[in-house]
């Protein structure tokens, strides 16, 4: 299984600037892709950014230019540098992994339990 153990989560102001992580463990064969999602109140879960072991990445539209992933592949931890912060931005962010646990098994999707980001004066 992997665990997944996000931080950098909290209370921001319009215009301001987060920065979250999240450090992958536990026992598996590799991690393909790394990214963020998030689901607001009311709303379904969306894809904020992703990283893959290739290197490319991709953005929800509405974070293009204010959000940066990055990745420490030997520490298996992801980053999401957030700027220029608005309430809408406003969710619940889950880390995500894509992982096979053993040579030749399917990759499978892995979650860590979510930090709360709140953008509000």
């Amino acid at each position: 299984q992997v665990q997944l153990v996000e931080s950098g989560g909290g209370l921001v102001q319009p215009g301001g600037s987060l920065r979250l992580s999240c450090a992958a463990s536990g026992r598996f064969f590799s991690i393909n892709a790394m990214g963020w999602y998030r689901q607001a109140p009311g709303k379904q879960r969306e894809l904020v950014a992703i990283s893959t072991n290739s290197g490319n990445t991709n953005y929800a539209d509405s974070v293009k230019g204010r959000f940066a992933i990055s990745r420490d592949n030997a520490k298996n931890t992801v980053y999401l540098q957030m700027n220029s912060l608005k309430p809408e931005d406003t969710a619940v962010y889950y880390c995500n992994a894509q992982s096979r646990l053993t040579f030749g098994s399917p990759v499978a999707d892995f979650w860590g339990q979510g930090t709360q980001v709140t953008v509000s004066s």
